[in-house]
């Protein structure tokens, strides 16, 4: 994984605009502090920095074809490379990176082999042979990835906004699951699954198949050649990505290198009770547990860094992000290059609280499409950004393409929540991995009620972000929200805070364009909100705002923050997170 940038038909080969085009790669150099490459044909420009994970000895870019007439610069893991070298036995390949098979599909197959690609990826080709170009990016978008026009006629390419954003006329997220050909300039969705159309599907819960789904997901994953460890909150997802971890590792290359035990990686609030959660989990899984303390001052702290990483304003999103922007930067620290995590499980099952609400599984079924096709918008960028901030790759197995083919094809009524039948969201993954004779979790592990990322965090730290927020911006503000940010107005002042930050940073109407906007309660999708009349009244991100379904909604609350009394003196509570973070509250 790395960082990519492409200038593409600048009309302008010179030296100045080489130099120009490295001063803007160098920004996204903490992406990939590895190496850095650049190659110039004619005034086309792919520039690449990397972070060596597979064959770093030799795996720099950009890659090529035997001649070099092909040029390929990308940012991904290739899961089935080996298996598709086998399919090209006519080609010599200059390195054992497996992106190294990109450009030899693409002369095999030309556009048609992003589909053949099992992994993540984010990639530019030039075809210097007819000078024509290809980018695409994969299928619900796990790496970022930016397009923007200039006005000489340049198409740029970028995995962050600062790559771009003061060179184009105009510039937008480059949508997951396409591509975009100079021969034909528009997008081409290459991505197209049966659950994509959102008709109901009906096949039978198979908790079997569904396990072995996922435990191949996770396998493949372990892809490596340098130290790696795990996310563990104590939540169902991390934990669950754990132990499959633990109990597959054994037997993998990784486990020959760098050895069979596995570390696993947790951060709280001193004295959090939830950190025992996942040093529970830890010690029955028999992982090495790193724990890593941080103070809600740390975290406030951080916050113009966490914006200016992950270009965005959503409240969720910054929330969230900013634990794990900190645990990331300990880990690397340690030497670990890539970690896996649990991004996506909620998405797919339905998990969040407010699904409790579901009307019918019709419309649960729907919700969940939409909630993965906006994945790239929130907690994909939130995993990718927080980590590659610091060098740090995530891995996300609940994102794997057969293993969403097999979870999204399931008869959504088996995915319906029902409290009487002792169905609680996601019960369906729960049920496939509730194994009586090898059991992979403790059953009060494995039966947790979901925490999203920002509540899992601690309740004080949302609390603490709005008491801060409130400090920076002032009522006679917030009168004139709509004429200062008349699109996606901030209706909080912590939403107003976090604007004005991303405004400073990147002050293109194109920046603010890239940032998702709308009605949302408990991460819901705006068509979701209807399906409580009393939500309207209560629109925020935070899963406490799911009023009657989360055991600490807030209309129980009494012990909330005030700005007078300070965010660190608030009772504390014990909450879980779902992916490596857990914090008293």
């Amino acid at each position: 994984m790395c960082g990519i940038l492409a200038v593409l038909g600048c009309s302008d080969d010179s030296q100045a605009k080489r130099v120009r085009v490295l001063e803007l790669s160098r920004r996204l150099k903490h992406r990939g502090p590895d190496w850095s490459g650049l190659h110039q044909y004619g005034d086309n420009y792919l520039a690449h920095q990397r972070l060596a994970i597979v064959d770093p000895a030799s795996g720099d870019q950009p890659l090529y074809n035997e001649d070099k007439s092909i040029v390929v610069t990308v940012n991904g893991e290739i899961y089935n490379h080996e298996e598709l070298r086998k399919q090209l036995p006519n080609h010599t390949f200059r390195t054992e990176c497996d992106c190294d098979v990109i450009a030899h599909l693409y002369e095999e197959h030309g556009e048609g082999f992003v589909d053949m690609l099992d992994g993540i990826f984010s990639f530019v080709l030039l075809d210097t042979r007819d000078n024509s170009f290809l980018v695409a990016r994969d299928a619900i978008g796990v790496t970022s990835l930016y397009i923007g026009w200039g006005l000489d006629g340049s198409v740029w390419i970028a995995s962050e906004l600062k790559g771009l954003n003061d060179d184009c006329e105009h510039f937008e997220t480059f949508p997951p699951g396409h591509l975009y050909s100079s021969k034909d300039r528009e997008f081409r969705r290459w991505y197209n699954p049966p659950w994509f159309s959102e008709g109901i599907p009906s096949a039978p819960y198979d908790p079997l198949a569904l396990r072995n789904a996922f435990e191949m997901a996770v396998i493949k994953r372990l892809m490596t050649d340098v130290p790696f460890g795990v996310l563990l909150s104590g939540g169902l997802d991390s934990s669950l990505v754990a132990a499959i971890t633990a109990r597959h590792l054994a037997g993998t290359k990784a486990a020959k290198q760098w050895g069979a035990k596995l570390h696993s990686f947790c951060v709280g609030l001193k004295g959090a009770p939830d950190l025992r959660a996942a040093k529970e989990v830890a010690d029955y899984l028999g992982t090495v547990h790193h724990e890593f303390h941080f103070t809600v001052q740390d975290g406030i702290d951080a916050i113009e860094d966490v914006i200016y990483h992950i270009e965005t304003y959503d409240v969720t999103t910054i929330r969230a992000s900013t634990p794990m922007f900190l645990m990331s930067r300990k880990i690397k620290s340690l030497g670990v290059k890539w970690v896996i995590s649990g991004e996506g499980s909620d998405e797919i099952f339905g998990g969040y609280l407010y699904f409790h609400k579901a009307p019918n599984k019709e419309e649960f079924h729907q919700e969940t499409c939409r909630k993965i096709k906006a994945l790239h918008k929130y907690d994909c960028l939130r995993a990718n950004k927080s980590t590659y901030a610091w060098g740090l790759e995530a891995r996300v197995p609940f994102l794997d393409k057969e293993f969403i083919n097999v979870a999204m094809n399931i008869d959504p009524e088996n995915k319906m929540i029902k409290p009487e039948e002792g169905r609680i969201e996601k019960w369906v993954l729960r049920k496939a991995f509730d194994d009586e004779e090898h059991p992979y979790l403790p059953k009060h592990i494995l039966y947790r009620q979901k925490e999203q990322f920002s509540d899992g965090v601690g309740y004080s730290w949302i609390d603490g972000l709005k008491a801060h927020a409130a400090k920076h911006v002032t009522d006679k503000m917030m009168l004139n929200a709509a004429n200062i940010f008349p699109h996606n107005t901030p209706n909080t002042k912590e939403a107003y805070y976090y604007r004005m930050i991303f405004e400073r940073f990147f002050p293109q109407n194109s920046a603010r364009l890239t940032v998702p906007g709308g009605a949302s309660v408990a991460c819901s999708t705006a068509k979701a909100v209807e399906w409580d009349a009393a939500w309207s009244n209560n629109l925020d991100p935070s899963g406490r705002a799911a009023l009657g379904v989360h055991n600490s909604a807030y209309e129980n609350q009494i012990n909330s923050a005030k700005a007078a009394v300070g965010p660190e003196k608030i009772i504390p509570k014990m909450e879980i997170s779902p992916l490596g973070v857990a914090i008293q509250s």
